[in-house]
Formats: structure tokens, C-alpha cells, sequence
């Protein structure tokens, strides 16, 4: 599948898709760095799909590093553990870094003033190369998946869907591989990139884990072809590895997407959202930060607390990738770790410009979900001038998913929410291809999401009226 250029060259690809300008230069070099805050630390309840946890501490009380604070009885959820040592204070309210301005409950930590909030050692031990140790096969699937669970971890590609929950055995959807998300196909941003170049031994054993637990006999690690570096060095760690292969993916946008990274290595089809999954293919993805964070999980017992964060844009003055604790404010990490915002940013992402939402004040958190922040100035943003649609078809031959996202769009302009349904509103992954290439520059998935809104409130209404 793919141009011609890419099957000529072997890269694995899916067909339709595009090619924004990658923008991956300002930090595609910086290694990962520490950041340590001095700000407190907010840590809102809602990090994942599905149930919000709940406090499993008091207000005022002294809490340690890596001690759980929050936790939830249900199936798709995943405990919050305390970022670093300090005491907490009252539950507050906080908005969440995502689509919507989302409100939830969160609970704020002031960092002990000793200077020991987190471990003096915690980065290096992140960071550490030294995994020749580790036996994944010593663990059984059964004891990998508790640890997760444990640790809180979650999808750390944006769509934090509990990883326990994912690798879970199910004799009704046997899974025979495991495919490692190394395309990063969002432009800017690069912590995936640079966790695959500073390391790959804790990612393959993370993958290796995740292969065991999900009873895979096969793993694929799927990397672009804009990571030369990462993928020579992933291609390293997997050497002498059976049933472990690299995939050298084309760099079009999408590729990370689950239903165009599994056509793009296994020719496997995934059936239409929102109810088709990879397991009905035999597949499970993971992402790499998530695969560092299982190695960690499982053979060290560490939570999940930290995560790499890319600031970057031209927005910034000092662009780069850090290591930051679970809720960090955004104004802090940008003032201090990459020089302030200039004179000429206009706009701030949580995530890449293809799907990461605008924040509109720098006041919100780190979460679990947040793999990069981007800076734009006035050039680099979309000045929409919304003309009427001429028929050109093009978000029809670039949708990754088939769909006809003028349609879909159209019907939500006019509230006709029900015809968008029959148009698969729900199957749309929001990618934003359709908006990119609209020569009448109307914002299609903007529309798109709105009407995913406007029809979820609905259906909360509806099922209040019927009592």
C-alpha cells in the first residue's frame, strides 16, 4: 500500500494520508533533561478513559514519592500516585489540558521544603542503560498485568486507555502481536524519538512484557523513516532477540494512528470504530513511552510519576524534551525550561497542530496523556477563512478512514446530528487530514468534534428525561 515511492523503497505505509511539514528540527536533538519544579504540584483525578479515580488520602497529610493517592474500583481506570514528597492540601478544581476545557476534581501537593521531594538519584535511574539484568520471562502474564495496574500506567500516545486493561488475556480475542508505536507521525513533537535513542534496552524489555502478558508470540517495533537514529538503535537492542523485528515506516501523517499502523506492518484490517478494536485482528500497540513505563513498572516496581514532555516551536526561546512530574503547570515548565515564550507566540498547544487542543491559560497541568507542548507564532498557525465547500473531494481522498468528512460536517452545521451519525461520525479519529488539505479552508474535523459533543450531550439528556 502507499505511493510508489514507498513501495519501490520497501517502507511499510496505508493508503491515503498526508504530508505535513515534520518541524521535528528544534528538538529532535536535545537529549532528555530534568526538570525539577519548584512550583506545587496539581494533580487532577481524571488522567485516563473511564472512571475518575478518587482520593485515597486526606487533606493536610504528609505524602512520600510514589505513594498512591488516588484509586478507583473499576475495570478501565488506573491509580494516581504522588509525583513527589510534600502535603497535600484541599481538592480543588482544575481544567484539564484537553478538547472541550474539561473541568475535574484534583488534589495539590506542596513540595517538601527539604529539597528531597523527589529522589536525587530518580533521574538517572529513568534514564539508566543497564537492563541486562531484567527476565521478562520470569513474570507471568498474570503478575506483569497486576504491576501495571499498579503503577497507573496508561496510553501514553494521547489516547490513555488503561494498559493493564489492553494486555489483559482474552480467550475470545487471542492476540499473536504486539506492535510497538514508534512513528511520533505528530509534527514537533520528538519525547518518543529521543526515549528510543537514550533508551532502547528499558523499551524492548517493556515490549517483551507486554508480548508475555498479551500471550503474543511476535513483536514489530514501527519506526518512521525521519529516526534514523532511533532506528538504529532499536534495531541494536532487538539483535539476538527471536520473534522481534524493526519496521521502517513511511513518514506520513497518520502512521501512529492504531487503524493505519497495523494495515501499514501486517496488512491486517481493523474493523470500523468506535466498536472495532485491534484485538479483533490478533493485535495489540503499544506506544514506546509506555513500553519504557512497563519495563519500569514490572521489574522495578515504579509508578508512574514522570513522563517526557517536548516544549517546543518557534514560540519558545530554548526548545527541547524534559523529564517532568505528573502535574507540573504548564507556565512553569515553559518559563523554566525553555527560556519563556517570545514576544511572537500566539497560540499554545497541548500536543502537536494536527490534534493537540489550544489551552487557553498557561495555569493547567501536566497529566499522564501530555507528550508535548507547542509555542506557535503567527506564521506557523491556520488563519481560517471559511468559503463555501466546492465539491473537490479532497478530504474524501485523504481521510486515512474512508470516510466523508464534508458530509459529516454539514450535517452537523445544520444540527442534523442523527444524519452525521449515519455518515460514521463516531468512526472519525480526528486526525485532521481533511482540514488540511480543504482548499475552501473549512475547519472539518473542528466541525466533526463539536458535533461528537453535541451528540454525547444529547444522549445524557435524553437518558435524564427517561428517568
Amino acid at each position: 500500500m502507499g505511493t510508489l515511492r514507498e513501495r519501490l523503497s520497501g517502507l511499510r505505509s496505508f493508503k491515503r494520508g498526508i504530508h505535513p511539514p515534520h518541524r521535528k528540527k528544534y528538538s529532535e536533538s536535545a537529549p532528555i533533561q530534568a526538570f525539577v519544579p519548584t512550583g506545587d504540584l496539581l494533580i487532577p483525578l481524571s488522567q485516563h478513559i473511564g472512571a475518575p479515580c478518587k482520593p485515597t488520602i486526606k487533606p493536610r497529610e504528609e505524602v512520600t514519592f510514589g505513594q498512591k493517592i488516588a484509586d478507583i474500583d473499576h475495570p478501565i481506570s488506573a491509580p494516581i500516585h504522588a509525583p513527589a514528597a510534600g502535603k497535600t492540601g484541599m481538592a480543588t478544581m482544575t481544567l484539564l489540558p484537553g478538547p472541550g476545557g474539561r473541568r475535574c476534581e484534583a488534589i495539590p501537593i506542596k513540595l517538601a521544603a527539604d529539597g528531597e521531594a523527589i529522589p536525587p538519584d530518580f533521574f538517572e535511574q529513568f534514564l539508566s542503560r543497564d537492563w541486562t539484568s531484567a527476565d521478562p520471562s520470569r513474570y507471568e502474564p498474570e503478575e506483569i498485568v497486576q504491576k501495571i495496574r499498579e503503577a497507573g500506567l496508561v496510553g501514553m500516545g494521547g489516547a490513555t486507555f488503561p494498559t493493564y486493561f489492553k494486555l489483559k488475556q482474552n480467550p475470545d480475542r487471542p492476540v499473536d502481536t504486539v506492535v510497538l508505536n514508534g512513528a511520533e507521525c505528530e509534527p514537533y513533537l520528538t519525547a518518543d524519538h529521543r526515549l528510543m535513542v537514550e533508551c532502547p534496552e528499558a523499551i524492548v524489555v517493556g515490549l517483551q512484557l507486554a508480548q508475555r502478558a498479551a500471550g503474543a508470540q511476535r513483536a514489530i517495533v514501527a519506526i518512521e523513516e525521519n529516526k534514523p537514529d532511533a532506528i538504529d538503535a532499536m534495531r541494536a537492542a532487538i539483535k539476538d532477540r527471536p520473534g522481534m523485528e524493526v519496521v521502517v515506516c513511511a513518514a506520513k501523517y497518520p502512521m501512529g494512528g492504531e487503524r493505519q499502523l497495523i494495515p501499514a506492518v501486517l496488512d491486517r484490517v481493523v474493523p470500523s470504530a468506535p466498536k472495532g478494536l485491534p484485538l479483533d485482528v490478533g493485535v495489540v500497540v503499544t506506544n514506546v513511552a509506555t513500553a519504557h513505563g512497563i519495563a519500569r513498572a514490572v521489574v522495578k516496581d515504579q509508578p508512574f510519576t514522570h513522563r517526557v514532555v517536548t516544549v517546543t516551536g518557534l514560540g519558545v526561546k530554548t526548545p527541547g524534551n524534559w523529564l517532568v512530574p505528573i502535574g507540573t503547570s504548564f507556565r512553569e515548565l515553559i518559563e523554566r525550561c525553555a527560556g519563556g515564550v517570545t514576544n511572537q507566540a500566539v497560540k499554545v498547544l497541548a500536543g502537536g497542530p494536527m490534534m493537540g487542543p489550544t489551552v487557553p491559560t498557561l495555569d493547567v497541568p501536566v497529566v499522564k496523556g501530555v507528550g508535548g507542548i507547542t509555542v506557535m507564532i503567527d506564521e506557523e498557525t491556520a488563519h481560517w477563512d471559511e468559503q463555501p465547500c466546492i465539491r473537490c473531494g479532497r478530504c474524501i481522498d485523504n481521510c486515512p478512514l474512508y470516510l466523508s468528512p464534508t458530509k459529516i460536517a454539514h450535517a452537523v452545521k445544520h444540527r442534523e446530528y442523527e444524519l452525521a451519525n449515519e455518515y460514521d461520525m463516531q468512526a472519525c479519529c480526528e486526525c485532521g487530514c481533511c482540514a488540511f488539505v480543504c482548499p475552501a479552508e473549512i475547519p472539518l474535523a473542528q466541525y466533526i468534534r463539536a458535533g461528537k459533543n453535541q451528540w454525547r450531550l444529547l444522549q445524557i439528556q435524553k437518558k435524564a428525561a427517561s428517568g
